[in-house]
C-alpha cells in the first residue's frame, strides 16, 4: 500500500490513510489545501500498514469521482455520459463503480441525492482507491484496461455538471425557507429528468429490467409499468409496455455473450473506419457493463495492433489489415482484356483482369442502357452474365428488342438477383450487376464491392449504383471508389470519368473527361467528343 500511495502522490493526487470503516486515520482537512510529503506518507503507512488509500478530491488533486452504489443509479449516470467517452473506472468491494474525472475549472462540492444511489466526490471530499482492501477482505480494483495508469481522467461531462447545478439550486431554495408546495416537491424529479419527455423509454426499460431480474412475474411487472406509464410527463403509450417486458425477457434468456468474438466477427465484415457508438448499436450493448466491457476489448485490440485510432475524433478506429498477397509480376500478362465499351472508352482506359467498374447514375440517366450495351458489344468474344434486380422478363424483352440484333441471337445469360451478388459471381467472366441496391447504412457499399472483387479471377465486374441528383459520387460516397479501377458518373445527357487508373495512352490522362450524349429508343447512344469540363 505504501508503494501505491507514493505512486498516486507522484501522479499529482493528495493522499491520506483511511481506516477500514472509511474514516481517515488523521485530521485530513489540511490535505485539501496542500499535498502530503513522501515522508508523511511513509510514516502513515508504516504506522498503519493495513490502511486503505484515500485520494482527496477537488482542486488539490484536480480530481472528482462519481460514486455509483446501485445499478439503477449507475444506469442514470450512464445516460448522461457519451458512449465515446473513455475514463478510469474502479470497482468497489460491494459491486459499485467509481468513475474518475478531472475537476472542472469552476470547482463543484460534494453531492448526495441528485441521483438516488449515487454520490459525487468533489471539493471537500475523498475516495478510497485501488488496491485498498476493506474490513471484510474484499478489495477495490481497476476495471481491466480502464485504470488510471492507462487512461487520463477526462473532463466531467457537461450534462452531469448541469444536473449537479440544478440540484444545488433546488436544495438552496428549500433551505432558504421556500414552501414545500406540490410544485417544489416535483422539482427533484424534473432536475433528474425521470419519466419525462426524452427519458421515458429508457426509464421504463430500466425499471422493467430491475423487476424481471429481481424475480417478479411478468404480469405483475406489466401492472407496475402501466402505473408508471400513466404518470409519465407526458403519459407513455400503454400499448408499448408489452414490448418493454418482452425485450427484457429476451435479454434475460440470452446466453452469456462472447463479446470479444462478436467484435472480431464484426471487424471481419467492416471496411474503413468506424466509431464506438456505431459498434454499440450494432452489437446492441445497452448497459454500462456491456459498454465498459467493450471499452476494455477495444483497448486490448488496440494494444495488440489489431485496430488503431483514426484521426483526432474520440472513439473512432480502423482495423489494421496486415494481410498481403504475393504479386507474381514475372508471369503477369502484358495484354489488357479485349473488351468493348460504349462511348469508345477502350480508347481512353484499359480493362485488366479483376477490374471493378462502377457506373454511378441518377434515375433515368441511362445506366441500364449503358450496361445492356456492354453486354451486347462483348457477348461474341466473352462470357457475359447480367444480374438484374428490377427488370422482369417482359421489360427485359422490350429493352432487348430495341437493339438491331434478333432476340434469339443474344448469348448473354440474364439472371434475376437483388442481393448477395458475391455469391453468384463468375470469376472469369464479365459480370454485370444492375444494380447494387442499398437503402440505408450506405457506408456498407465499399464492403459489398470488395466482396465481389474478392471473387474475381480473370474476369471483371461492372456494377451500377444509384446517385442523387447533383452529386458526383453514388450512394456510399467515397466508399464506392476504393476498389474501382474505373468510376463513371452519369446524369441525363452526360457521362464523366471520375476515376481511371489504367490509361490506354500513358501521356493522356482521361480523369475528369466528360462526354455529352443523346439516348435514342432507350438503347442507342449518340455521343459528342470527350472533353474537359469548363468551370
Amino acid at each position: 500500500m505504501l508503494n501505491d500511495a507514493i505512486t498516486y502522490l507522484k501522479k499529482g493526487f493528495s493522499v491520506i490513510p483511511v481506516q477500514k470503516d472509511k474514516k481517515p486515520f488523521i485530521k485530513w482537512e489540511p490535505y485539501q489545501k496542500q499535498k502530503p510529503t513522501i515522508e508523511e506518507i511513509t510514516t502513515w503507512f508504516k504506522k498503519w500498514p493495513d490502511a486503505m488509500i484515500g485520494l482527496v478530491t477537488g482542486t488539490i488533486s484536480e480530481l472528482c469521482v462519481i460514486d455509483c452504489d446501485t445499478p439503477e443509479g449507475q444506469g442514470k449516470v450512464d445516460e448522461l455520459i457519451s458512449d465515446n467517452l473513455v475514463f478510469p473506472v474502479a470497482e468497489t468491494p460491494r459491486g459499485g463503480k467509481h468513475y474518475y474525472f478531472k475537476m472542472p475549472n469552476e470547482p463543484l462540492g460534494n453531492n448526495a441525492g441528485a441521483i438516488p444511489g449515487v454520490d459525487f466526490r468533489g471539493e471537500g471530499g475523498y475516495i478510497v482507491a485501488p488496491p485498498s482492501i476493506n474490513g471484510t477482505g474484499k478489495g477495490y480494483r481497476w476495471v481491466d484496461g480502464l485504470s488510471i495508469d492507462e487512461i487520463e481522467p477526462p473532463e466531467l461531462p457537461a450534462p452531469y455538471i448541469n444536473l449537479l447545478n440544478k440540484a444545488l439550486v433546488f436544495n438552496r431554495g428549500i433551505r432558504g425557507g421556500e414552501n414545500l408546495t406540490d410544485e417544489n416537491l416535483t422539482k427533484p424529479y424534473k432536475a433528474l429528468q425521470f419519466l419525462t419527455q426524452g427519458t421515458r423509454d429508457n426509464d421504463l426499460f430500466h425499471v422493467a429490467n430491475c423487476m424481471i431480474k429481481g424475480g417478479i412475474e411478468p404480469d405483475k411487472a406489466y401492472k407496475v409499468l402501466e402505473i408508471l406509464a400513466n404518470n409519465c410527463e407526458p403519459p407513455f403509450p400503454v400499448s408499448e409496455i408489452k414490448n418493454k417486458i418482452e425485450s427484457v425477457l429476451k435479454r434475460v434468456d440470452k446466453r452469456e455473450r462472447n463479446l470479444k468474438k462478436e467484435v472480431l466477427e464484426w471487424l471481419d465484415l467492416t471496411e474503413g473506419y468506424w466509431n464506438l457508438t456505431e459498434l454499440n448499436k450494432t452489437l446492441q450493448n445497452l448497459t454500462r457493463e456491456e459498454k465498459v466491457n467493450l471499452h476494455v476489448i477495444i483497448h486490448r485490440l488496440k494494444k495488440d495492433g489489431i485496430i488503431e485510432k483514426y484521426g483526432n475524433q474520440a472513439g473512432v478506429y480502423r482495423r489494421v489489415d496486415t494481410t498481403c498477397e504475393n504479386i507474381d509480376f514475372l508471369n503477369a500478362s502484358n495484354e489488357s482484356l479485349n473488351i468493348k465499351w460504349p462511348f469508345e472508352l477502350e480508347k481512353l482506359v484499359k480493362t485488366l483482369p479483376k477490374n471493378i467498374i462502377i457506373i454511378a447514375g441518377e434515375p433515368n440517366a441511362g445506366k441500364t442502357a449503358f450496361l445492356l450495351n456492354v453486354a451486347e458489344m462483348n457477348q461474341g468474344s466473352q462470357e457475359v452474365y447480367y444480374f438484374s434486380s428490377e427488370m422482369g422478363s417482359m421489360e427485359l424483352k422490350d429493352r432487348l428488342s430495341k437493339f438491331t440484333r434478333p432476340l434469339n441471337s443474344w448469348k448473354v445469360k440474364f439472371l434475376e438477383r437483388s442481393s448477395n451478388f458475391a455469391d453468384v459471381i463468375r470469376p472469369d467472366a464479365i459480370n454485370i450487376i444492375d444494380f447494387l441496391e442499398i437503402h440505408d447504412e450506405f457506408y456498407k457499399v465499399g464492403a459489398l464491392i470488395k466482396e465481389v472483387f474478392d471473387k474475381l479471377n480473370k474476369g471483371i465486374a461492372v456494377i451500377a449504383i444509384q446517385k442523387n441528383k447533383g452529386n458526383e459520387y453514388g450512394l456510399g460516397g467515397g466508399r464506392g471508389l476504393e476498389k474501382a479501377r474505373l468510376y463513371l458518373s452519369m446524369e441525363p445527357g452526360k457521362i464523366k470519368i471520375v476515376k481511371a487508373k489504367n490509361w490506354t495512352d500513358s501521356y493522356n490522362n482521361p480523369n475528369g473527361l466528360e462526354c455529352s450524349f443523346k439516348l435514342v429508343k432507350g438503347c442507342h447512344f449518340i455521343p459528342d467528343k470527350w472533353q474537359r469540363s469548363i468551370k
